[in-house]
């Protein structure tokens, strides 16, 4: 008797165990059902990102954690060459290694590029400032028209774009599957024509929502059919995805970004190419998106989802790299630590070379040099600082394409090398032979040649911050359009204060 009690409790224990276990599948089900549904939204356009955490909970809480990656790491500071580079462009003033997503509106409104407004008329940039910041854009362009979203001032939205680059981005807002909300990428890849948008599979749009903003653009000045003005986000793809192609293109169309103070060389100022880099390298040979590496799947109990940490992939290489490579973490670090260091030897000559032929052309100016002697030293500047800086403001470039960095940045050094020996002999010919460019060592020293009123800028745009932006804020509550609980005790942070 005995023993069949005992037999009876194991079989109950049993029951119970596989009733749990049912339990725990089918309410991951469901949980997996309730993820794989398209929510019914209030909004079409529902641009705060928190709205999505009842639907996509795992998402979006991996998504807030870009919030952690808050640092402000001041450019200008570590290297005060690029005040010289910059001279006369928004750069000069002020410039930080990109941070976390959850931080795009904050530091588009902070940085001193953006300038002081006083009302929506005024301040130094147009609208298409804001262009990869939120998924308000794509809602403004949807409402507006996209013509008419890239007329007048930056200030002209400072209430309508309010919320952190999230869901909308990138996800169609009735299905959530990936989209490209800005079209001026569909009209690129048209004209490149190697991959049309209407052809792109689900792998290459795990890459391309990503190329909406990760990519060289420049704002093309037109008028739009009811006579306004507008800086139109157009991206140089007409001949092609490389540095040299774009460098033509631009050429052809005699586009300048601005013209440098001190050289008066019509410059080139590049964005951010990822995109373009990415393709030349074996990631992107090999139809690695980008979501494959900073937004890999994660398995958290039976739920698999994508992590929206969109971050460094080396900081959870076993995620990531690993998926792929058959060699340990430390030798593949290792690796690409060195790819790293190749690039920055390379990248801080570049700096020196180009910086120092700025300088020599503004003496050359000086001393008497005509504008026929001159042409082919700015041509060789303007093509060295675009080489340069296409290598290095794509950040992740050293290890996207290694090969096609330093080819890059070898090409900006010869080319400024060229642009120097012919400033030697200008210089010799208009009595200025022993001429040294002045040296500098701090970023405050480069504002200082350059003539920058740095201390102004700073009061002015603190000005703007306690002024103008709460009001922005209001307006943007009121419409609906921000929740003051999502930005709630973020320190705004800056490299000026």
């Amino acid at each position: 008797m005995k023993k069949y009690k005992i037999l009876l409790a194991i079989s109950l224990i049993a029951i119970g165990l596989m009733s749990v276990l049912v339990a725990s599948i089918n309410e991951k089900k469901d949980e997996q059902k309730q993820i794989n549904s398209v929510p019914q939204m209030e909004k079409r356009w529902e641009t705060k990102n928190e709205e999505f955490r009842k639907y996509y909970p795992r998402q979006f809480d991996s998504w807030k954690q870009t919030k952690n990656s808050d640092d402000i790491h001041d450019m200008l500071k570590e290297y005060p060459e690029l005040v010289v580079l910059w001279a006369g462009y928004g750069f000069s003033k002020d410039y930080n290694a990109p941070r976390g997503h959850f931080y795009a509106i904050e530091d588009n409104r902070n940085t001193l590029r953006t300038g002081a407004p006083v009302d929506e008329k005024t301040g130094p940039m147009p609208t298409a400032c804001w262009t990869c910041k939120s998924p308000d854009v794509p809602r403004l362009m949807d409402e507006q028209g996209e013509e008419e979203y890239f007329t007048g001032k930056w200030a002209k939205y400072g209430s309508e774009v309010i919320n952190p680059i999230g869901c909308m981005d990138c996800h169609n807002p009735k299905t959530m599957e990936l989209q490209v909300n800005r079209k001026y990428l569909d009209r690129a890849l048209a004209t490149e024509g190697t991959l049309k948008m209407e052809d792109a599979t689900q792998q290459d749009m795990r890459t391309l929502v990503c190329a909406q903003c990760h990519v060289e653009y420049y704002f093309d000045k037109r008028k739009t059919a009811s006579g306004k003005k507008a800086a139109v986000v157009t991206l140089p793809w007409k001949n092609g995805f490389t540095v040299d192609d774009m460098e033509k293109y631009y050429d052809e169309i005699e586009f300048s970004d601005w013209t440098h103070k001190i050289s008066k060389t019509p410059m080139l100022k590049a964005q951010h190419p990822g995109y373009e880099m990415w393709k030349t390298g074996a990631h992107g040979r090999n139809n690695v998106s980008c979501a494959d590496c900073h937004m890999p799947y994660t398995q958290e109990g039976g739920i698999k989802y994508t992590d929206h940490n969109i971050g460094n992939p080396l900081e959870n290489m076993s995620k990531t790299c690993m998926n792929c490579h058959r060699v340990s973490e430390k030798e593949l670090l290792a690796n690409i630590n060195e790819k790293r260091e190749r690039k920055n030897e390379l990248h801080k000559k570049a700096m020196v070379q180009i910086s120092a032929a700025h300088l020599e052309a503004g003496k050359a100016w000086e001393v008497g040099a005509t504008k026929e002697e001159m042409a082919p030293v700015l041509k060789d500047i303007r093509h060295a600082q675009w080489r340069w800086d296409y290598a290095v403001a794509s950040h992740p470039a050293f290890f996207h394409a290694p090969e096609e960095t330093l080819r890059v940045l070898a090409t900006a050094i010869d080319k400024a090398g060229q642009a120097r020996i012919k400033l030697a002999k200008i210089l010799a010919k208009h009595g200025a032979v022993d001429y040294k460019a002045p040296e500098y060592k701090t970023k405050e020293e480069a504002q200082k040649i350059i003539g920058l009123p740095f201390k102004k800028l700073v009061e002015d745009k603190e000005r703007f911050n306690k002024n103008l932006v709460p009001q922005w804020k209001k307006e943007a509550e009121k419409k609906g359009l921000y929740n003051p609980e999502s930005t709630k005790g973020i320190e705004d942070k800056t490299s000026y204060n």
